[in-house]
């Protein structure tokens, strides 16, 4: 555990030990790279769970227990978080190495000794991690693999030639292939309320990257994960006339569609349906959940005091390519109502995702099956397509 703790050099570049951390994650996808161009069988994840942490430390240190136990229930083969709130490596005012924690000051060595051995025990020590982390506690992203499903690359870019070192800014974007697919994390910046850079300039540009990354072609399918901090219907928020007219003191934005509130204007909600229409993509909750749950169907929940108080939005997602259709088992929501539980201590809750193996297709409209062990619809043990704490 020693090389986790190494501080960086003066001049915000990494030290010897730093470089070695990075290396090692990088010889982990190039190995795995290299298997699959041998064309020896690769075992590809199969559950997949998605969180909006609201700061990883602070789950890490109030709230290991509800989340463990929800990975001992649920075993994912691939844990996506988003905001990490963890600062990358790297003094103030120079550059940064978003791969790895801050650790120059006793304060953050603290933190990242903290997470590390949090990381360091059971179920979380099964999984490989790769950070893509913001200058300051802010944003980032975490994507955290199970040791025998290794990625075929692991990028944190949407540019197709960006090098393996580079970051989008504040660590929103994780790429990982795998040999059939390919797996993206995002955590998408909020619209704000305003016409300004930080605000709606800021998202109409994240939009147009995804839509411009979505649309090129591949010869692998899609799936794609995080708080994409949109809420794509009626049906996807508590109390839509609400969020509809929703303002920010007395200001009102220059264009009709921008007015609302972030994540549930009419602006956003335009450009996420051509983004799911340009990507060939499907919204996987909504395929198997046709009909609003109030109680079960959110994954964000407002303040438990004041005008927020029972507001709820679903902001949280898997987006799967078309051609997944017919292997999803579950899309599911893992909290309920307006007293967050099952959020973990965060204001959004856990989401999950289970398909079944690539050779065995299910049918598109399979319902949803939730506790039961075999699905009396396709005959397929629930339980045997991945044991508990065993890699398939």
């Amino acid at each position: 555990m020693k090389r986790f703790f190494q501080p960086v050099a003066k001049n915000g570049t990494a030290t010897k030990k730093q470089a070695v951390e990075s290396k090692e994650l990088n010889d982990v996808t190039e190995s795995a790279a290299a298997e699959a161009e041998s064309g020896n069988e690769a075992k590809e994840p199969l559950r997949f769970l998605s969180w909006n942490a609201n700061s990883f430390l602070l789950r890490l240190k109030n709230n290991r227990t509800e989340f463990v136990d929800l990975i001992r229930s649920f075993d994912p083969d691939v844990i996506a978080i988003q905001e990490v709130r963890l600062p990358a490596a790297g003094r103030k005012g120079e550059s940064k190495n978003q791969g790895i924690i801050k650790d120059d000051t006793s304060a953050a060595r603290e933190e990242k000794q903290a997470v590390m051995r949090a990381l360091s025990v059971s179920p979380l020590s099964d999984y490989q991690v790769w950070w893509s982390l913001a200058d300051s506690k802010y944003a980032g992203t975490a994507l955290l693999v199970k040791h025998c499903f290794k990625p075929v690359s692991v990028k944190f870019s949407l540019e197709s030639g960006a090098s393996r070192d580079t970051h989008v800014p504040d660590g929103r974007v994780i790429l990982a292939e795998f040999k059939t697919f390919r797996l993206l994390v995002t955590y998408a910046p909020n619209n704000g309320w305003k016409e300004e850079e930080t605000s709606f300039q800021r998202r109409r540009k994240w939009d147009k990257a995804l839509r411009k990354f979505v649309s090129q072609e591949s010869k692998k399918p899609l799936i794609w994960c995080g708080d994409l901090n949109v809420s794509h219907q009626d049906i996807d928020v508590s109390h839509p006339d609400f969020f509809r007219t929703a303002k920010q003191k007395d200001y009102t934005p220059p264009n009709a569609e921008d007015v609302g509130q972030p994540g549930f204007t009419a602006a956003e909600k335009q450009r996420f349906s051509q983004i799911l229409k340009d990507g060939g993509l499907v919204d996987s909750y909504r395929w198997l959940h046709k009909s609003q749950d109030f109680e079960n169907g959110f994954s964000w929940s407002g303040n438990a005091v004041g005008k927020y108080r029972g507001k709820r939005m679903r902001i949280d997602y898997f987006l799967i390519s078309e051609q997944l259709v017919g292997r999803l088992l579950h899309s599911d929501i893992q909290g309920s109502g307006i007293d967050h539980k099952g959020y973990c201590g965060s204001d959004h809750c856990p989401i999950t995702l289970e398909l079944s193996p690539a050779t065995s297709t299910v049918p598109a409209h399979l319902p949803h099956v939730s506790s039961i062990d075999t699905d009396s619809t396709t005959g397929i043990d629930v339980k045997e397509i991945t044991p508990e704490g065993v890699c398939p």
